[in-house]
């Protein structure tokens, strides 16, 4: 089985696709269309910023098959940027739209309440949906890594498997139907991250 790491120049991919490797998955860093549209699964991850991001998958032609894998119903993870990516807009941008895959908006840390923005280092996941497949086997309180600014907030609240709480309480992980995402960092995460790339991996 073959996973596409979208390499668009903004993300951790070499960390990623080692992660995914380790559950005996074939990883395939890739920009072409062609070779994403082989895989059977798709990991969009992303560090940096929104509007850079938005510019680099116009520039090299990849929001088309993009929409085209999830509607094909492949499992797709966005990471970290790579989930603010599908939503349809956020407050980050300054000049671009979202892929608008998911409906609601990327939204700030409040610094008002006297947070230390960007968001960094180790909190708790309060599991939502127990009956999520990438978070089988994560007992709630576990540790993941954290590193943003900004949070997707999805029109459909369903659409939440997971929060933490940083000033109040925000959405850490989304499971709609063939979509999943992380605000955090999985691959950086040790034995808990690992265990939602290896669910992803052995996704049906």
């Amino acid at each position: 089985m073959k996973i596409a790491i979208i390499d668009y120049g903004m993300g951790n991919i070499h960390s990623v696709a080692k992660a995914v490797a380790l559950f005996g998955a074939e990883t395939v860093i890739t920009n072409k269309k062609s070779e994403i549209n082989s895989c059977a699964k798709i990991v969009l991850p992303g560090v940096g910023a929104f509007d850079d991001a938005i510019s680099e998958l116009e520039k090299q032609d990849l929001i088309g098959v993009i929409k085209e894998q999830v509607k094909q119903k492949k499992p797709f993870l966005g990471i970290c940027l790579g989930l603010q990516l599908l939503f349809e807009t956020s407050l980050e941008a300054k000049t671009k739209k979202g892929l608008g895959i998911l409906g609601g908006e990327v939204i700030k840390f409040n610094a008002a309440d006297n947070l230390k923005i960007p968001h960094m280092g180790w909190n708790d996941l309060k599991v939502v949906a127990k009956d999520c497949p990438l978070l089988d086997g994560v007992i709630a309180g576990s540790q993941v890594y954290f590193c943003h600014s900004y949070y997707p907030q999805p029109a459909d609240k369903s659409a939440i498997a997971a929060t933490c709480k940083y000033g109040s309480e925000f959405a850490a992980v989304l499971w709609k139907d063939n979509l999943y995402g992380a605000q955090f960092h999985p691959e950086k995460s040790q034995a808990v991250g690992l265990k939602m790339i290896e669910n992803f991996v052995k996704l049906c």
